[in-house]
């Protein structure tokens, strides 16, 4: 049985959307996890959900870094555990320092709710190996600040290091360097995307091209 943690911070509005995901599921357990909490001990996966913490009221995720369980996200993900933001969730990560860059305003400005294409770029880890490379999925994006921007030198260490998880197929939507949707960190432990894999969990829904990414976490 693996045991999931779904964050919820003031103005998370996707948690419950992963929630029922990883409830759909066999062998595994699910809780809620208010961002007041101190501790994850008792849990093997993380997911950091998508949403509006805090209204993103000075920058997106700024605030909820300080929140106190992202101490305890950052203690597990020392330990290797696996550890999934998406979207808002991305935002969070990169703002506490578990993942490299910014996200920075859309280059056209403008919240962009859509279907998109991405192009999976690494399979070989516990996110992402049952897919292949190479393949095609689609999924949904929800968000204002998703132009993934980082220096020259980050750049170039995400691709050395396979770091780069999905890049956007054909159309990029906000304006990301190298068309990145989603990174990984040194240690492969911690994925962070702006695409929204559990709003692509179930074919009524479009698609369910993001499922195989919880499959892939279940199964590893």
């Amino acid at each position: 049985m693996k045991r999931f943690a779904v964050i919820v911070f003031p103005g998370s509005n996707c948690d419950h959307d992963a929630y029922h995901v990883i409830n759909s599921m066999d062998n595994t357990s699910v809780n809620f996890i208010w961002h007041k909490e101190s501790t994850l001990d008792d849990y093997d996966v993380i997911i950091v959900p998508g949403g509006f913490s805090y209204g993103d009221y000075l920058r997106a995720g700024a605030i909820a870094r300080f929140s106190p369980i992202m101490k305890a996200v950052i203690e597990e993900s020392k330990k290797g555990k696996q550890i999934i933001g998406i979207c808002n969730g991305f935002q969070i990560l990169i703002e506490c320092g578990l993942l490299p860059g910014a996200l920075i305003t859309n280059k056209n400005i403008k919240f962009l709710s859509k279907p998109v294409f991405l192009n999976v770029v690494n399979n070989k880890t516990s996110f992402t190996h049952l897919l292949n490379n190479g393949d095609i999925i689609s999924m949904p994006i929800a968000h204002k600040q998703g132009n993934y921007i980082a220096d020259e030198s980050t750049l170039k260490e995400l691709e050395e290091n396979s770091q780069i998880a999905f890049k956007y197929h054909n159309d990029n939507p906000n304006g990301s360097l190298l068309d990145i949707a989603g990174i990984f960190n040194k240690q492969k432990n911690v994925l962070g995307m702006m695409p929204h894999p559990e709003r692509a969990s179930d074919q009524n829904l479009g698609s369910n091209d993001g499922f195989k990414i919880f499959e892939s976490i279940l199964e590893s």
